[in-house]
């Protein structure tokens, strides 16, 4: 089973009764044997440009592990789809992803050393002097 990230816009109008539709949505991945790892409502945005006449979709990104070969049959079920104006199937990389989820954590690990020796305090500016004459009267 391989992890997709998907994006999908939903019609505007969805925005009262958004469940049927990612049910409908989430059954469809279900049917072609994925399973949904997460879902991220991000609401209503405005568009780049109008899709079907619409100004606004509403923005749902889902993470599912689906099997590669049914990839084809969720795009071709989703294209036929009423309540889905647009959606986007991209794998994720993972490798990527790991990679910066580790810079983030050493970053952090920095930042909590340079706090416990007092590093930062190095770069503060005095407010006494204005800032022109700081530098060159030293």
């Amino acid at each position: 089973m391989n992890q997709y990230e998907i994006a999908v816009l939903y019609h505007p109008d969805l925005e009262v009764d958004l469940e049927k539709a990612t049910s409908r949505v989430e059954k469809i991945f279900a049917d072609n044997g994925g399973k949904v790892v997460s879902q991220d409502n991000w609401g209503k945005r405005k568009l780049a440009y109008n899709i079907k006449r619409n100004e606004s979709a509403i923005y749902v990104i889902y993470t599912v592990e689906l099997p590669a070969e049914s990839v084809r049959k969720v795009e071709s079920t989703l294209n036929i789809t009423d309540e889905v104006i647009r959606f986007l199937i991209t794998r994720p990389d993972l490798k990527a992803i790991a990679k910066a989820e580790k810079a983030k954590a050493e970053k952090a690990e920095q930042a909590a050393k340079r706090g416990e020796r007092g590093d930062d305090d190095d770069d503060k500016e005095s407010d006494d002097e204005p800032r022109e004459r700081r530098g060159r009267d030293s």
